[in-house]
């Protein structure tokens, strides 16, 4: 069984914008490895903001 992709590529990059590091995972390998937890877990609360908005 698949996951399900909660976040679309566009909501990503603009939490990674958001936060100054959408560098990180631009580029050959465009890994989010090089995020921190910290980093991470703002995705949750930038996408969580975002969706309130258009609430």
């Amino acid at each position: 069984m698949g996951r399900d992709k909660v976040m679309n590529w566009k909501m990503k990059h603009y939490a990674a914008n958001q936060q100054g590091v959408e560098g990180l995972i631009l580029g050959e390998h465009s890994d989010y490895g090089n995020l921190t937890s910290r980093q991470c877990g703002n995705f949750v609360k930038i996408a969580l903001e975002r969706a309130n908005e258009l609430v």
